[in-house]
């Protein structure tokens, strides 16, 4: 039975995609069912894709204890498939596109709410701040890659700037504006995001971030993902430049040029070692060249970095960013070379957190550790214990 909702209160639908989210479920849902919602009310509808690992007995055990919580089954598995479906489901006027590998500050949606409206936007989302999945080495060098400029560009959702933006990442959205906009394009299973936000500022529409509220976004855990990621996403590139241009920008392709530098310096190399044996040194210069800017750069970025975090480790990152651009530009290069056929690409495996939910908690900054986030003894709850116990997800005030 549907519950009925207080009038002249806006409502707000939150939209989360997962898929084999149990590790992680759990801790993002109980930070959602948190929120602040001073001057409107909260829904949640999360879209399942027929996880496999007892994600969907969990999503079961919480909207059972909290009336506010629908699961929906997306047959289809995809993220885009997932959105469109929480749109058709959604009663609110207002929804939030969010993903289940992130945990949100408990005014987040409050405050987007907010910028939303006093900025005239259709979406706005927060500042979107990169946590490693656990403290071991590989985790940390992953979070400082994508959470850096030179990792990933000035303008992208990890390190953008207050104001208006091209792209907004777990937004709150004006549902009738992304239903104008058609939905989600479900022939992108990645860059489906990038793809809506160009449509909408085609429109004439205005995306807005503000830094007075934050999210926590956790990264994968080892290289060896990171660089899988990195090759998917410059894969997935070329085909959205082959869908629609204008969701595409320079700096897509700046990891691309890098490969196809080094490729033509190393091409260089050869034939002038085979044609001029004696000289072979000269033209070997310009591959050496643009390797060793690219390792320089990375080096004091690294220092940088090992000096505001107080950790050696950082040393490893000239390394960790030449992979992770080496990786993204083969995989524009591959998605060019093979016309774009997915045959090359599998699935990647759901990250694995090894800690636990109370112990992400305390390793978040700031206010993200106050008793008002995680009363005593909560954290260490299963769903199924909540259950038993009656006791509410939400925080009753």
């Amino acid at each position: 039975m549907t519950e009925e909702l207080p009038r002249g209160r806006p409502l707000v639908s939150v939209i989360l995609a997962v898929y084999n989210e149990s590790r992680s479920i759990e801790t993002c849902l109980t930070s959602l069912l948190r929120q602040d919602h001073p001057d409107f009310d909260l829904e949640f509808l999360v879209v399942d894709g027929e996880s496999q690992d007892g994600t969907r007995n969990i999503l079961d055990q919480i909207a059972g204890a909290d009336k506010r919580v629908r699961v929906i089954t997306n047959t289809k598995k995809k993220t885009p498939f997932a959105f469109n479906l929480g749109l058709r489901e959604a009663r609110g006027e207002y929804v939030c596109i969010f993903g289940a590998h992130t945990i949100y500050k408990r005014n987040y949606i409050a405050e987007c709410f907010k910028a939303l409206r006093e900025h005239n936007a259709v979406g706005s989302s927060g500042r979107v701040v990169t946590q490693p999945l656990d403290t071991g080495l590989e985790a940390r060098l992953v979070a400082w890659i994508v959470s850096h400029p030179f990792g990933s560009s000035r303008k992208s959702f990890r390190t953008q700037a207050e104001g208006y933006v091209d792209h907004v990442n777990y937004p709150v959205m004006i549902k009738q504006a992304l239903l104008e906009a058609g939905g989600y394009d479900e022939e992108m299973t990645r860059n489906q995001d990038n793809d809506m936000s160009q449509k909408l500022r085609a429109k004439g529409y205005k995306l807005y971030c503000t830094w007075k509220t934050d999210c926590y976004y956790f990264t994968q855990g080892r290289l060896r993902d990171l660089m899988f990621y990195a090759w998917r996403n410059g894969f997935w590139n070329f085909i959205s430049l082959r869908k629609n241009p204008g969701a595409m920008a320079a700096r897509h392709f700046i990891p691309f040029l890098f490969v196809l530098g080094l490729l033509g310096c190393s091409l260089l190399a050869g034939i002038g070692a085979w044609r001029a044996p004696s000289h072979a040194w000269s033209f070997l210069f310009p591959f050496i060249a643009v390797l060793g800017l690219h390792l320089t750069v990375g080096s004091i970025v690294a220092l940088d970095l090992a000096r505001r975090n107080k950790s050696w480790a950082a040393l490893w990152l000239p390394l960790g960013f030449l992979g992770f651009h080496v990786a993204y530009g083969l995989g524009t290069f591959s998605a060019l070379a093979s016309s774009a056929k997915e045959v090359f690409l599998r699935p990647l495996r759901p990250a694995k957190l090894k800690s636990s939910s109370s112990a992400i908690w305390k390793r978040l900054p700031g206010p993200t550790r106050t008793p008002e986030w995680m009363p005593v003894g909560t954290e260490r709850m299963t769903a199924s214990d909540r259950v038993r116990r009656r006791a509410p997800l939400h925080h009753e005030e």
